[in-house]
């Protein structure tokens, strides 16, 4: 093979190399030209906004626009945004148009819980833990009384986490997914209370009445039976002719009239 053809095949290779390294340094010497922000789900969720990830984006950041790309801290700004608890997912980086960008998308939220001894909480999906911080609150199921919502819980820990160890709150979780895959009893139920015996009243949303669960065991059969009792029973009687459904004993109901 003659040298002008060894030439010519090094060529490309040496492009594939060479060229990648150009670009990388012809980026990172460019100013910072604009930041964006993009929410992922913005219109669903409304946890974080622009203004509040643009502070932390200028938090301890002095000034990014016209800076040279490569003088801006795009680590420490990930950092402080990934510590919104409200967050499922936070990254900051750097396009090969100088822009700075930041893409957020934020937890998915199935349950509002008040403990009795104060504090404002939502859990996702996932099962974690964050702080309600302002007025926006999507429609949700709310869990109250007998909660104890740990450090651990809002440092990182799932509720799910086999570190943490007798919490009702796991099988509250596992209620909720089990009554939001079914289109009546996420309708029918509003409220579910955990008193200090950690045994369970539901609050409906049709019905004057309370709904006594007990514990969480065979809770499935439970509101089986609530439902046939729901169809077949307070059609004729009345929704508000009772106080408390109490579905505590296997494969009874006992009523207490108003």
């Amino acid at each position: 093979m003659s040298r002008l053809v060894k030439i010519l095949l090094l060529i490309p290779v040496l492009y594939l190399f060479i060229m990648p390294v150009y670009m990388v340094s012809s980026s990172n010497s460019k100013p910072c030209s604009r930041i964006v922000i993009n929410i992922k789900d913005s219109s669903d969720y409304h946890f974080v906004t622009k203004r509040q990830l643009l502070n932390l984006v200028y938090s301890n950041s002095g000034r990014i626009l016209g800076t040279p790309v490569k003088n801006v801290k795009v680590t420490d700004i990930e950092k402080r945004i990934n510590l919104l608890r409200e967050l499922k997912v936070a990254e900051v980086y750097v396009a090969i148009d100088g822009s700075l960008n930041v893409y957020v998308d934020q937890r998915n939220p199935v349950m509002r819980v008040m403990p009795d001894e104060g504090g404002d909480f939502f859990i996702d999906e996932d099962g974690f833990v964050f702080r309600r911080r302002n007025l926006y609150t999507p429609r949700l199921h709310i869990i109250g009384g007998n909660i104890n919502i740990t450090p651990a819980m809002l440092d990182s820990l799932s509720v799910l986490d086999t570190a943490i160890k007798n919490t009702i709150l796991k099988d509250v979780y596992h209620f909720v997914r089990y009554i939001n895959k079914d289109s009546f009893w996420s309708a029918q139920i509003d409220q579910i209370y955990v008193d200090g015996r950690n045994e369970i009243d539901l609050i409906p949303r049709v019905g004057n009445h309370t709904v006594h669960l007990g514990t969480f065991e065979n809770y499935d059969g439970k509101l089986r039976n609530l439902e046939a009792f729901y169809d077949k029973v307070l059609p004729a009687v009345g929704w508000n002719k009772y106080s408390t459904i109490n579905l505590e004993f296997r494969d009874q109901i006992v009523c207490k009239r108003r």
